[in-house]
C-alpha cells in the first residue's frame, strides 16, 4: 500500500485542492503548502512565512502550512483530512491483513485434509507457521504420555535450537512452550544458558497445542531480531497451533486405531495358526468348512480312509530309566519326526496318544503307506545314533486300516471337540497292537492293500487271517516290510516265496511241510522272528492236535 502524503491529499487533480483554495479565498490570505522536504505543493509559492504549521502522520511529520496568522485554519483543516485518510488507510490495511489471514488458514486447513499422517503434518504446519510469521528457525514438540517424553517430529530453517538439548529440558520446556500459554519472549537468555537455542537467536514465539484442554505441544519459532515478533504474529501462530492440534490428534488416534486393529488381525492370525496345529485344516475342511471358526457342534461328514496308528515298544520299560522330564523329550523327539513325515504324505495327526500316534490319510491309502516306509526308515535310521550313544534302540509298530469313518464335532455348546467315530479307527488300532503278536513292525490289512488297487509295487508278506476279539469277520493281515533296513529286507525279499509256501502248507494243515519251509526260511534269515513266531504255532499244533473248527486263522482272545 502507497505511503500517504500531502501531495496526494491537496495536490492538483485532488478533490481536496478546489476546497482548500476556496477557503484561503475566504480568508483573504495567501499560504503556502509544502512537504516534509520544503518542497511546495500547492497554495502560494512564495509567501510571507510569519507563521509554520507542521502537518503530521503518527507523530511524524508529512509537510507543513506556511503564512500569516490565519493559515492556523487550513493547517488544521489539512490535518483533519490527513487523519481521515489515514484512518482509512489503516482500516484497509487491516482488512488486507485479515484478508491474508483467512486466506492462509483456507488453505492450511486444505492442506491438512490431505494427509493422515501426524508427522506430515507436522511438517505442514511448522513450514506454514515459518512462512506466516517470518521467522529464521522453529520446531514442533509433541509430549508423549506413555514414553513420558518430548518428541520433535518437525523442524524447519536454520538450525538455530539444539534438538537433543530440548528434549533433555523437559522442566524448562513445561514453562515455555508446554505450560499452556502462548506469548512471544525477548529475553531468551535461559534457554541459550540452557544450550536449547543458538547464540544467533533473539526473540521467541511460542503457541500451545491443546486439544480439549489437554496440552499436547507447542508450536516454536525463533528471529534473530529484537522485537521481531508481533501481536498479529501470535494471533496467526495460536490459529494454527489449535488447527494443527485437532488434526495431529485425529490422525494419531486413527493410527492408533489401525495398530490396533492390525494387533487384533495378528493375534487373531495368531490363534488361527495355533488352532491348526491344535484341529488340522484337512479336519476342517473335511467338514465343508475353511476355517476352525466356521464349524458347529454337530458338524460332520463320512469318508473313506486309511487310519494309521503308530507306537512305541516296550516304552514302559524304556521309560523306567527316564525321568518324567525326559520321558517328555523323548516322546516329543520322537513324535517330532513323525509328524512331518505324515503331513508330507498328505496325512495329518489327529491324535498325540502319549508314545502312540493317530493318522488318517483322507485321499490314497497308498500315502499312507508311503508314509508307514519312511516313518520305518526314520526309526532305524534314530536307533544307530542312540547305540553310538549307548542308548536302547527304539522299536516301534505301525499298523493301518483302511474304510469309512465319520468326522465331526461334538460334545456341547461350551466344549467342543474334534471326534472321529468309526470301527475303521478300533480295526487299525488292533491292527497295530499286532505287530507285536506277529513280531512284524509293520502291518495292513488286506481292504487297504486292496484301495491301493494295485497301483503301486510294495514288498508285502501275507501273514493269513485274524478275528479280532469281539468281531465275526476274519480280517486278512499282512506284512509289507519296505521300511526295513536293507539286509533284513534283502533277506525278506529272498526269503518271500518259501515264507509264502510255508504259510500255505500251514492253512492246508500240512504242518510237517510247513515247518520244513519255515525252518529253510530261518536258515538264510535266523533274525525272522514272524517266521520263527509261525514255526513255534507250526510245532505246537503238530505236537498237541488241531483244534475243533480249526480253519487257520488267528483267535484274538484280547483286545
Amino acid at each position: 500500500m502507497a505511503k500517504l502524503s500531502l501531495k496526494n491529499i491537496v495536490g492538483k487533480n485532488t478533490p481536496f485542492y478546489t476546497v482548500v483554495t476556496q477557503l484561503m479565498e475566504q480568508l483573504q490570505t495567501s499560504a503556502r503548502i509544502e512537504n516534509e522536504k520544503g518542497k511546495w505543493i500547492a497554495g502560494t509559492e512564495e509567501v510571507d512565512a510569519a507563521f509554520s504549521h507542521s502537518i503530521k502522520i503518527d507523530d511524524q511529520e508529512i509537510g507543513s502550512v506556511k503564512g500569516d496568522e490565519k493559515t492556523a485554519v487550513i493547517a488544521e483543516l489539512l490535518q483533519q483530512l490527513v487523519d481521515k485518510e489515514n484512518e482509512k488507510k489503516n482500516l484497509g490495511k487491516e482488512v488486507l491483513n485479515l484478508y491474508q489471514e483467512i486466506n492462509v488458514i483456507f488453505n492450511f486447513t486444505e492442506t491438512l485434509t490431505q494427509t493422515i499422517d501426524p508427522d506430515v503434518i507436522a511438517q505442514h504446519t511448522l513450514k506454514q507457521a515459518i512462512h506466516s510469521v517470518a521467522s529464521n528457525s522453529g520446531i514442533l514438540i509433541l509430549w508423549d504420555e506413555e514414553k513420558k517424553q518430548l518428541e520433535i517430529p518437525a523442524s524447519f530453517g536454520e538450525a538455530l535450537f539444539n534438538r537433543e538439548k530440548v528434549q533433555k529440558n523437559i522442566s524448562l520446556l513445561l514453562k515455555i512452550g508446554l505450560s499452556g500459554q502462548s506469548e512471544i519472549i525477548n529475553d531468551i537468555s535461559i534457554l541459550k544458558k540452557a544450550g536449547i537455542i543458538h547464540e544467533e537467536a533473539q526473540s521467541i514465539i511460542y503457541a500451545a497445542m491443546k486439544v480439549k484442554h489437554r496440552i499436547m505441544g507447542a508450536i516454536i519459532l525463533a528471529g534473530k531480531q529484537t522485537d521481531q515478533f508481533s501481536a498479529g504474529h501470535l494471533k496467526l501462530l495460536v490459529t494454527l497451533a489449535l488447527q494443527s492440534s485437532a488434526a495431529i490428534e485425529s490422525a494419531m488416534l486413527y493410527e492408533k486405531n489401525i495398530r490396533e486393529a492390525k494387533e487384533r488381525e495378528e493375534a487373531m492370525l495368531r490363534i488361527h495358526e495355533v488352532t491348526k496345529k491344535f484341529v488340522p485344516n484337512e479336519f476342517i475342511r473335511s467338514l465343508g468348512k475353511n476355517e476352525l471358526t466356521d464349524v458347529r457342534l454337530g458338524d460332520q461328514a463320512e469318508k473313506i480312509v486309511t487310519v494309521l496308528f503308530t507306537d512305541i515298544r516296550d516304552f514302559t520299560t524304556l521309560s523306567e530309566k527316564m525321568s518324567p522330564e525326559e520321558n517328555f523329550r523323548f516322546v516329543s523327539s520322537f513324535n517330532a519326526k513323525l509328524g512331518p513325515i505324515i503331513r508330507s504324505h498328505h496325512g495329518f495327526i489327529n491324535q498325540y496318544l502319549g508314545d502312540s500316534i493317530m493318522a488318517i490319510f483322507p485321499n490314497d491309502a497308498a500315502d499312507a503307506l508311503h508314509a508307514a516306509i519312511e516313518m520305518q526308515q526314520a526309526v532305524w535310521k534314530l536307533n544307530k545314533e542312540r547305540i553310538k550313544e549307548n542308548k536302547l534302540p527304539i522299536r516301534a509298530g505301525i499298523g493301518m486300516h483302511t474304510g469309512p469313518l465319520i468326522m465331526g464335532i461334538t460334545g456341547d455348546e461350551q466344549r467342543l471337540d474334534a471326534a472321529t467315530i468309526s470301527d475303521t479307527v478300533n480295526t487299525a488300532a488292533r491292527i497295530e497292537s499286532l505287530t507285536k503278536y506277529y513280531k512284524a513292525p509293520l502291518l495292513l490289512s488286506s481292504e487297504t492293500l486292496a484301495a491301493i488297487n494295485g497301483q503301486l509295487t510294495f514288498h508285502i508278506r501275507n501273514l493269513g487271517n485274524v478275528r479280532l476279539k469281539g468281531k465275526h469277520k476274519l480280517l486278512t493281515i499282512l506284512e509289507c516290510f519296505d521300511g526295513n533296513e536293507p539286509t533284513e529286507f534283502d533277506n525278506k525279499q529272498q526269503t518271500l516265496a518259501n515264507f509264502n509256501t510255508a504259510l500255505q502248507n500251514y492253512n492246508e494243515q500240512k504242518f510237517e511241510d510247513a515247518i520244513q519251509a519255515f525252518q529253510s526260511v530261518l536258515d538264510i534269515h535266523p533274525t525272522d522272528e514272524t517266521a520263527l513266531h509261525f514255526l513255534h504255532k507250526t510245532q505246537k499244533l503238530l505236537e498237541e492236535g488241531i483244534p475243533a473248527n480249526w480253519t487257520g486263522a488267528e483267535e484274538m482272545l484280547s483286545k
